[in-house]
């Protein structure tokens, strides 16, 4: 009994060292993090076995600074199980993760709010289960810290979560990020860069279910895109205006979201990238012709990142840099 007290004890401690770990940019000035969408994990599940393989084949590829999850993580009735499973592989490499839920995480049994509070006791993962006043679980930002100065915060990730279904009478459809999580998202990008001098800081944001401004900006022929489009985008039906709020603010650089198992696409969009990942699940739901994950590559103390899929079986595809390889060609005069 006192061995395992003690045991217990150093697990705690560990945990709490992992939490406290802060981000920074590497010597080299880059911050690389991978982006998982849609694994709809399924605990004891033989047709999830390729989902796991994926998953550790691109953290051996990448050796990225940070995961993304987002949403449609964990389906099944196995619901902590699957969890503990699929964040293990993260967790035993000691890379820090953050979570986005989707519209499915829930519907194994477990609540979205019973899910946040065992996700974020996990060593390494970095989300807070709850904002007071705002919807939904797991709203974050994560400040990156500078290569020299680890004081210094030089860039932001944001996650949010959009929710499942329509909570209007009336309204069909999926979720969306609400007024609430919008104005939570508007005071903390005001705070950062009123401390940074009034300059917004370099900053992407995750979520699950993609804005109705992706479907418009993939339509408009005058807008750059990369990827593909195989399935038609299921944003919600009513638009609560997240994306004009990050335009205002002028930090976010690029949104990353899944959903859409068969769409990996990036579209400048005002000068704001709008991402898929790349599907990383397998034959637990329908899928694309191969699983992989997106990269994208921060760089200090610059507005730009550089972005690619990489596949389970080691191809990359898809590799660009933003803004300049969305540029607008110039017509000649």
């Amino acid at each position: 009994m006192k061995n395992f007290f003690i045991i217990s004890i150093i697990l705690l401690f560990a945990a709490s060292v992992a939490k406290a770990q802060k981000l920074a940019f590497g010597e080299n000035g880059i911050f690389k993090i991978v982006q998982f969408t849609d694994t709809h994990y399924v605990y004891g599940n033989p047709k999830s076995d390729t989902t796991i393989l994926n998953i550790n084949r691109i953290l051996d590829a990448e050796k990225p600074d940070m995961v993304v999850f987002t949403g449609d993580v964990v389906t099944g009735t196995s619901v902590r199980e699957g969890w503990d499973t699929i964040t293990n592989v993260v967790i035993d490499r000691k890379i820090p993760f953050a979570v986005t839920l989707g519209n499915h995480d829930h519907e194994g049994g477990v609540t979205r709010e019973e899910i946040s509070l065992f996700v974020t006791a996990y060593p390494y993962n970095l989300n807070t289960p709850q904002v007071q006043g705002v919807s939904g679980v797991m709203n974050d930002v994560i400040p990156i810290y500078g290569s020299k100065n680890k004081l210094a915060v030089e860039a932001l990730i944001y996650c949010f979560d959009s929710g499942s279904y329509s909570t209007i009478e009336g309204v069909d459809g999926y979720g969306w990020i609400t007024d609430s999580q919008i104005e939570w998202y508007k005071k903390q990008s005001l705070n950062y860069t009123v401390n940074n001098n009034m300059h917004p800081l370099p900053a992407v944001a995750f979520f699950h279910i993609p804005l109705p401004e992706y479907q418009t900006a993939f339509n408009d022929g005058k807008n750059k895109r990369f990827g593909g489009r195989f399935e038609d985008e299921c944003p919600p039906d009513l638009n609560s205006g997240m994306f004009l709020s990050m335009r205002e603010m002028r930090d976010v650089m690029g949104t990353f979201v899944g959903h859409d198992h068969k769409n990996d696409y990036i579209v400048d969009y005002y000068g704001i990238a709008l991402a898929y990942g790349r599907f990383s699940g397998w034959k637990t739901t329908y899928t694309p012709e191969i699983n992989g994950a997106r990269v994208i590559v921060l760089k200090e103390n610059e507005r730009v990142f550089d972005t690619w899929i990489r596949l389970l079986d080691g191809r990359v595809k898809d590799k660009t840099s933003f803004p300049s390889d969305f540029a607008k060609e110039t017509p000649d005069k």
